[in-house]
């Protein structure tokens, strides 16, 4: 099996970060390939940054997803994640998607722990658009400037294992989950000083994509995640435009 991981930012230390938790989450003999945005920002914290992902990413899932099984969009907000269903012949799932739906198997209420105050609108809109909202017991986050995004597990680790145990208190969680690219892998190194589970969203992503693969359920034909209709496009990627367009002018 090979699944396709993309990084939406530009970040060549979080795509490392990335890479070495979903090596150890894969399955035995499961390949993995690893892309970073070719433009962008270094994190998302923005609807505007997430836009600017999205494109970046689908841009990467066109280039590269022939040959793969499926496909992980590698930030927590999940940008693309949709459009890249409708265009991709292959299973796509996101970091979000997949944390919160296992989470949701582990226990009532989901708290989520992030890197900055920003970024806290984005995130609940996109509970809330996967219909988790009532579960969501509430957002945690750092307050104070990054120095290094590859480097915040290092820098801001005690801080953040504070924000886990205030969440189960303070906020009532029955489970966590560790949003975010640069915080991959910090889940395994405090589960054991964390009192509920705690879930890591490229942990599960790369649980999941393998799951779907195995199951290989057929492409859509109909229904809103149908590949999109042939029109004339412009300016695009040409593998990108294969897929979205499949016409340019």
């Amino acid at each position: 099996m090979k699944l396709l991981i993309v990084n939406p930012n530009i970040s060549f230390s979080v795509t490392e970060l990335i890479a070495d938790e979903a090596r150890r989450s894969a399955s035995p003999g499961t390949e993995l390939t690893l892309r970073t945005a070719n433009f962008g920002v270094a994190y998302i914290e923005t609807r505007a940054e997430a836009a600017i992902g999205a494109y970046a990413t689908l841009v990467e899932l066109a280039e590269h997803y022939r040959g793969h099984d499926a496909a992980v969009v590698a930030a927590f907000g999940d940008p693309g994640l949709e459009a890249a269903r409708e265009m991709l012949p292959i299973p796509v799932v996101g970091l979000t998607e997949s944390a919160l739906m296992s989470a949701a198997m582990l226990g009532g209420r989901i708290g989520i722990i992030a890197i900055s105050r920003r970024i806290q609108a984005w995130y609940r809109e996109t509970v809330d658009r996967y219909g988790m909202a009532s579960r969501l017991a509430g957002i945690r986050c750092l307050d104070e400037p990054l120095r290094d995004i590859g480097a915040v597990q290092q820098d801001k680790g005690e801080q953040l294992v504070a924000l886990c145990e205030m969440a189960v208190r303070e906020d009532g969680a029955d489970v966590l989950i560790i949003a975010g690219a640069p915080l991959a892998g910090l889940a395994r190194q405090v589960e054991s000083r964390i009192p509920v589970p705690i879930v890591d969203g490229v942990s599960c992503a790369v649980r999941q994509a393998e799951l779907l693969s195995r199951l290989g359920p057929r492409p859509a034909e109909a229904g809103s995640y149908a590949a999109p209709p042939t029109k004339p496009c412009k300016g695009l990627p040409r593998a990108l435009a294969e897929l979205v367009g499949r016409e340019t002018t």
